[in-house]
């Protein structure tokens, strides 16, 4: 299934904040953490990535620094700020408000059933 560009450009920044509240990340962890998160469904590129993380970085949401990764060459690794996490915070609610608005107009078209029964996506 292809995901829209809007709506993984919509979920990209809690999705990155959310990866960074787990713990220190590099680029390439983010994003297979990404893939293992969606099952496969969601293939970000690293040009999508890196201008994210930079602009989080801008922003005071992440920090960043240099690090030899075990090859010896150099890594930038994430973390979450004190600032991103308080943003962090608050984009899981507002995304908890849109889940719940969903599930509830989904449930109502299928007559109450569960738009994931059965491991299947919404219909």
């Amino acid at each position: 299934m292809k995901i829209g560009k809007d709506l993984v450009a919509a979920a990209a920044t809690p999705m990155v904040l959310g990866i960074l509240a787990e713990g220190e990340s590099y680029g390439y962890a983010i994003l297979q953490r990404v893939s293992e998160l969606s099952d496969g469904e969601l293939e970000w590129s690293d040009g999508m990535l890196y201008p994210l993380l930079h602009r989080l970085e801008r922003l005071g949401h992440i920090e960043a620094s240099w690090s030899a990764s075990p090859t010896g060459r150099p890594r930038k690794h994430y973390r979450l700020s004190p600032t991103g996490a308080t943003v962090f915070a608050e984009q899981r609610r507002q995304w908890s408000v849109v889940s719940t608005a969903l599930q509830k107009v989904w449930a109502d078209r299928d007559g109450g059933r569960s738009p994931f029964a059965l491991g299947g996506a919404p219909a």
